[in-house]
């Protein structure tokens, strides 16, 4: 089991992981101590210093403690239970780990010229400073991280190594941006109102992105809005949503083991039977996100009497295209110009309708990604919602005509 490392974030596709504390109640009277087994795990997870972590509960407890880092063993004087020493670990967190700016954990602690501290973040690329007025700041300006627990050398930290940079597919790859490269050839396409729209698309190819454009937006008012509009406690997910998580990573497990094939459309459609999450809309979310791969121009199609089963209202519609923004917008985002293409597939095939497909191309959303995201996804839709328009204006002037 494992837990964001921004609790505050209840976004289930969030990649930032670590495990929660274990600890345990030793002695007894005025020797009475809390080790906490498993602070190693979670140093790792952060990339901090292990004895940072142990020095912080003591500060915030008033508590003496004991590191005995080649023993692995760690203690804190008194008694303390496990949620309440996660409580005091998420303002570790908060003050030391993520980033000011961005709310990334993915940070590193620089002491500058003026012997100040600051948080070097590798994701948006600022630099926040740390509070200088913490009795831990003081602790890390004489132990900087170079020399403390006797490493020369920092170690990635396990969240970064494993889940931004890992080799295997889990659900927290859906909210990563792994580009990938289309191999689509417009000419292979048959219809005629595909080429046109692929003729149109192709403009927006030379569209220049910047890598520190596509941050994802973790602040406080962020998070909160997003848990808001996704309905999600802001204590704790609900159960449909764990569900949905699972459900996902089934998906995904299985689309990583063997023969690298996906699951039959059967198969999925019985699993989500069984988790009871047909009757979810957010169900069609998911899919999204886990059902295609680079090539899902072509897959759309091979899927469309299965999704047009599942989507029994405009929510699932919605929740598909919200989904298939952050399959192109936070995991595949070279895909972005083929959008039109997509679109085409899933108008043809009677998978997504018309209204559904112009509100998505015309407004933007933070619900499901960052504002700026959304802007730079939805705009790429723009050739076939104009082409859609017109359409429709034409089918109009016709019917004029033929009454007069």
């Amino acid at each position: 089991m494992s837990i964001n490392i921004c609790r505050d974030n209840h976004d289930p596709f969030y990649r930032y992981k670590m495990p929660p504390i274990q600890a345990k109640v030793e002695g007894r009277g005025n020797g009475i101590k809390t080790a906490v087994l498993n602070v190693s795990d979670i140093a790792r997870a952060l990339n901090r210093s292990v004895t940072y972590i142990v020095k912080y509960f003591g500060f915030e407890l008033g508590a003496q403690t004991s590191i005995m880092i080649d023993a692995d063993r760690y203690l804190v004087n008194g008694v303390h239970e496990p949620a309440k020493l996660q409580d005091v670990l998420d303002g570790f967190i908060n003050k030391f780990v993520l980033c000011g700016s961005c709310k990334n954990p993915e940070t590193e602690i620089a002491i500058t010229k003026d012997n100040d501290l600051a948080r070097d973040c590798k994701a948006c690329g600022k630099r926040t400073p740390m509070d200088l007025r913490h009795k831990l700041s003081s602790f890390i300006l004489k132990n900087p991280p170079e020399s403390i627990d006797g490493n020369k050398k920092k170690k990635k930290a396990a969240t970064a190594s494993a889940n931004v940079r890992g080799g295997g597919v889990s659900i927290s790859d859906i909210a990563q941006g792994k580009s990938q490269s289309s191999n689509v050839d417009a000419d292979e396409d048959d219809d005629e109102l595909a080429r046109q729209i692929n003729a149109a698309a192709s403009t927006l190819e030379k569209i220049e992105v910047k890598d520190d454009e596509w941050a994802v937006d973790m602040s406080e008012e962020a998070i909160r809005q997003r848990a808001k509009e996704l309905q999600v406690s802001a204590d704790v997910i609900s159960d449909d949503m764990t569900k949905l998580e699972e459900f996902g990573e089934w998906i995904l497990k299985s689309n990583s083991e063997g023969t690298k094939q996906l699951p039959s459309d059967v198969d999925i459609f019985k699993k989500a039977a069984d988790m009871d999450l047909l009757k979810d809309s957010k169900v069609a979310c998911v899919l999204a996100q886990s059902m295609f791969d680079e090539n899902i121009v072509e897959e759309i199609p091979q899927h469309a009497p299965f999704l047009t089963k599942v989507f029994v209202s405009q929510d699932y519609e919605k929740e598909f295209l919200g989904g298939l923004e952050r399959f192109l917008g936070l995991q595949h985002k070279k895909l972005i110009p083929t959008l039109p293409k997509i679109l085409v597939q899933l108008y043809n095939n009677d998978i997504i309708s018309e209204e559904e497909i112009i509100k998505f191309g015309t407004k933007c959303s933070k619900k499901y990604v960052p504002k700026d995201v959304s802007k730079k996804v939805r705009k790429a839709a723009k050739p076939f919602i104009t082409w859609l328009q017109t359409a429709e204006s034409d089918e109009e002037d016709e019917d004029e005509e033929d009454e007069e």
